[in-house]
């Protein structure tokens, strides 16, 4: 449905002095023209009162022919193809922490200015540029990319929502979905954060945490990183089809019973090193997938976690903060 191409533009259509850009052009059918120009409305806004996030600016937009097209800041290649082109080798957890330090920031200002962005993912966040150094891993027997630069902004808003909006029932791409929306309780910022912390474990271990395409094993992949759901929600829950006597309704002798205990595991045992850092990332993203909406971090609190003292970003957390 959503295009981006580089493309050398008329200036008569565009007032970006003929700049290389990156253009977004949405099919003329209705209701991917309604969510363009609701994109629109959002990226003026974000336009006219960022500026230090790492959301992506707009240049121009222009109506052809029905199809709205959409001009931005020329980007490099999304966290999800820089992740595909390398084979799904995870980043260096240093580039974790500049990336996350990022996006934290560009969403916190969404939600600061009363807007969910709801569809976080690493297809939507782009390498501002994606240069390389190669080398050969010996090992692996494979050639690995470094990036030379781990700089990132946050893409899409064509499903972003206002706090006073309607809210629909489901958001979210599958894999980075909130388990308040899969359980239909409402939603609000929080779902972001969740899906800021599934794109945070994605980067380290170089796959999508839960592979799946079914709304109850995506819950029951949850129970086996993250432990049981919390009663109080199953209770509330409008998928009564999801409970059985206040737990998932899952059998874990099924296929996909066995399934989900294969390809899932606690979460800490993921963790590749015991050095703080590596334990620090994996308490923010704890943190970050709570299950309760209501107690899950706030993104303010996210930019204040330790993994981020580092003397690299103390300035700049002591500047964002004013303190």
């Amino acid at each position: 449905m959503n295009t981006y191409v580089n493309l050398k533009l008329n200036v008569h259509l565009l007032n970006v002095d003929g700049a290389r850009v990156a253009l977004k052009i949405i099919k003329n059918i209705d209701r991917y023209r309604e969510a363009a120009l609701s994109e629109v409305e959002v990226l003026k806004q974000l336009n006219s009162l960022d500026t230090d996030s790492a959301c992506v600016h707009m240049l121009d937009w222009f109506d052809f022919n029905g199809h709205i097209c959409i001009a931005f800041e020329l980007l490099g290649l999304s966290t999800y193809d820089f992740l595909k082109e390398n084979n799904f080798q995870p980043f260096p957890i240093d580039h974790i922490r500049h990336m996350a330090y990022q996006i934290i920031r560009a969403v916190q200002f969404l939600h600061k200015n009363k807007l969910t962005h709801t569809d976080l993912k690493p297809e939507n966040i782009l390498f501002i540029e994606s240069e390389y150094d190669m080398e050969y891993n010996r090992e692996m027997k494979r050639d690995e990319r470094t990036l030379r630069n781990p700089d990132v902004k946050i893409v899409d808003f064509g499903n972003a929502t206002y706090d006073h909006e309607h809210h629909t029932s489901v958001v979210s791409t599958r894999h980075y979905r909130a388990p308040e929306v899969i359980l239909d309780l409402g939603w609000d910022h929080s779902c972001d954060v969740w899906s800021v912390g599934c794109i945070l474990i994605e980067y380290y271990l170089g796959n999508t945490l839960f592979q799946t395409h079914d709304s109850k094993e995506h819950l029951a992949m949850m129970e086996r990183v993250l432990g049981p759901i919390p009663t109080n929600l199953l209770e509330k829950t409008k998928k009564r089809r999801y409970v059985h006597r206040n737990k998932l309704d899952w059998d874990v002798h099924s296929s996909s019973g066995r399934y989900v205990k294969k390809h899932c595991k606690p979460l800490k045992h993921y963790m590749m090193s015991k050095r703080e850092d590596h334990q620090q990332l994996f308490d923010l993203i704890e943190k970050m997938m709570e299950y309760d909406p209501a107690k899950r971090l706030s993104l303010e609190q996210a930019l204040r976690h330790p993994f981020f003292y580092t003397s690299e970003l103390k300035k700049d957390i002591r500047y964002f903060f004013d303190f």
